[in-house]
């Protein structure tokens, strides 16, 4: 089955779906009050310590034995807390700004082998000449079949200005190309916006990153330069792993009203108990100025299709779940990954951290989405003939020792039925490459646009129930629906 799943990412991103929201709570550790030490527990601890430094076969040092207790400790809560040493917290403080040292490709893993998707635009790869559909068969001449997606951009990273060689596969030449590139700074734009057809926009946020509410207000405003007369606007969030709240907040801001609860959270710290509005103190606090301040007004009332996955999660939910709620878009495709849990980072050192589980999130009218996700209002599948890769996706749900749904422990999203996993196998056996998303093949969009124009909706072949519990809010199963 792997070599048939084709999987894409940036290089140096290293993002996993769900995995990154976060919240700016204190960066102070809370003491413990009135809860004494597990005195027999540590004791053991401090045994079986003195027993590996005395006992086993080699040498251990004891700063890794350390690491690793630590580790361990923190991973056994959750799927989304975890011990960052040095490189691992480096890396998430790049992934946050939206920049990384590598060489700027965007790559996905098909046949054991790194398939170039597309090299970023100016980045050192584009000025190379490696093209969209060269396969990296070696890394400093290192053969990288069978090597992970991951292991590989990690291979990719590195320091500013190091050197690495990439040794090239391309169709048409008969002997492999070696580049050999120096790594740079390479900042990705995590927002894409484009007028799809006249009257019609598609703005695409990849993830949520510190520079996304500034970046989509360009963008956006743009479009509206570009043509003032916008009828319809597709915000799609597939495949959008989420990242920092504050961006989902001012994302949502900026087509709700003013001042508008957005997102709630609830946890054991008095500061995790909060309510977040639509205002700059809560998406841009730093700035001197709001980014949302001068957007066109007609994007408050402009009809809106959010796009959705099993692939969005946590600040895609935030965004998707608010807009549902004060029914401002109609949300179309398949129910999201169910990330409704807030991690907030508690830095140990100067280059190591903990990025703990503090709190689960909510909806303005209070929905827990956490291990549920968003149902859609219209259900539609990844392509005319079915939901494909989409179905294969792991959700919330499907991970070792997530977090139940506090509001409704039994309406967690149903784990994925391995007769459909078959079948969605042997839908992406005849796939020749993934959907291009906000291309002409794009069936999900396709949709989208039918929607706004009054024309019939190609809903899904897949008998599923909303997951929602908000009463008014159904999906919409009339083929003609018009826009809300």
């Amino acid at each position: 089955m792997g070599n048939k799943v084709k999987s894409i990412g940036l290089i140096g991103l290293g993002m996993v779906a769900g995995v990154a929201a976060s919240f700016q709570f204190s960066a102070i550790a809370q003491k413990v009050s009135g809860s004494p030490l597990p005195l027999e527990e540590l004791r053991q601890l401090s045994d079986v310590f003195g027993l590996i430094k005395t006992d086993y076969v080699e040498s251990v040092d004891d700063k890794k034995l350390l690491t690793e207790a630590i580790s361990g400790m923190v991973s056994s809560l959750d799927p989304h807390s975890v011990y960052l040493d040095k490189k691992a917290f480096r890396e998430m403080r790049e992934t946050v700004a939206g920049k990384f040292v590598g060489i700027g490709v965007e790559v996905g893993l098909e046949d054991g082998y790194i398939k170039v998707v597309s090299p970023i635009e100016d980045t050192p790869a584009f000025k190379a000449g490696i093209k969209a559909g060269d396969v990296i068969t070696r890394i400093d001449g290192t053969l990288i079949k069978g090597m992970s997606l991951d292991e590989s951009v990690k291979k990719m990273r590195g320091e500013p200005r190091s050197k690495v060689s990439v040794t090239i596969s391309r169709k048409d030449e008969d002997k492999p190309l070696i580049f050999n590139i120096v790594r740079e700074e390479i900042r990705v734009q995590s927002v894409k916006a484009k007028i799809i057809e006249p009257g019609y926009a598609w703005v695409r946020i990849s993830q949520f990153q510190e520079p996304t509410v500034d970046d989509m207000a360009k963008k956006i405003t743009a479009l509206y330069h570009q043509d003032p007369n916008i009828k319809g606007l597709v915000l799609d969030l597939r495949n959008d792993p989420g990242g920092v709240v504050p961006g989902a907040i001012g994302v949502s801001a900026a087509f709700l009203p003013k001042d508008s609860v957005i997102v709630s959270t609830n946890g054991q710290l008095l500061a995790s108990k909060e309510t977040f509005y639509g205002r700059q103190e809560f998406y841009a606090p730093r700035a001197k100025t709001d980014p949302l301040a001068k957007l066109p007004a007609a994007l408050k009332e402009v009809p809106m299709v959010v796009l959705v996955n099993a692939g969005s999660a946590s600040a895609s939910e935030i965004v998707a779940g608010a807009l549902q709620d004060y029914k401002r878009a109609t949300i179309m495709g398949q129910q999201t990954f169910g990330k409704g849990s807030v991690q907030t980072l508690r830095q140990l050192t100067a280059d190591t951290a903990v990025k703990l589980t503090t709190a689960r999130y909510y909806t303005p009218k209070n929905r827990a989405i956490q291990a549920r996700g968003i149902m859609p209002d219209l259900l539609v599948d990844e392509t005319a003939e079915g939901d494909g890769l989409n179905r294969l996706r792991v959700r919330e749900a499907d991970l070792q020792k997530h977090l139940g749904n506090d509001k409704d422990p039994e309406g967690e999203a149903a784990k994925r039925d391995p007769a459909e996993e078959e079948q969605a196998i042997a839908v992406l056996a005849r796939k020749t490459k993934p959907v291009e998303f906000g291309s002409k093949d794009d069936f999900q969009l396709a949709q989208a646009l039918n929607h706004f124009k009054g024309l019939p909706v190609k809903l899904s072949k897949a008998d599923a129930k909303p997951a929602n519990d908000v009463g008014e809010t159904k999906p919409d199963t009339q083929p003609n629906s018009q826009p809300k």
